[in-house]
């Protein structure tokens, strides 16, 4: 009730990254499409893409300026820069081994760029531990 109704600023480098999300599904869906593995291949263009959305949507974050704030599974800044290297340089490879060369030259770039632009959020991830770290809490099984 007392909370200001805020909508977030959406800047160019945000439209990029989700540009280059898009782009990164897309890629991963050719590549599964290309192999030589006959039906296969369709069932690979749905499933890479859906699991790379997965995972890019559950491991976030808490409070992270360039996402909704919702974190599903929290993890440190760190693992989370680690993911989006790991899901873009795979993207990357993707479009390369699929032979899109100059393409994959083209996304691999922007994904630089997109960083370089963004270095205040990796400053921000770097020096971010989990929700569930830094409360101190730990689950056991």
């Amino acid at each position: 009730m007392g909370e200001k109704n805020e909508m977030k600023r959406i800047g160019a480098n945000d439209l990029l990254r989700f540009i280059l999300e898009l782009w990164a599904l897309v890629a991963f869906g050719y590549w599964g499409l290309n192999q030589s593995f006959g039906l296969i291949n369709y069932v690979l263009m749905i499933l890479l893409p859906v699991l790379v959305a997965v995972l890019w949507g559950v491991f976030a974050v808490p409070n992270d300026p360039s996402r909704s704030g919702g974190a599903p599974v929290p993890v440190p800044g760190t693992i989370r820069l680690l993911l989006e290297f790991l899901i873009f340089g795979s993207a990357f490879l993707a479009l390369y081994w699929g032979g899109l060369f100059y393409l994959s030259l083209v996304f691999i770039s922007l994904v630089i760029i997109h960083y370089i632009l963004a270095r205040e959020r990796i400053r921000w991830l770097l020096n971010t531990k989990s929700q569930s770290r830094a409360s101190g809490t730990t689950s056991s099984m």
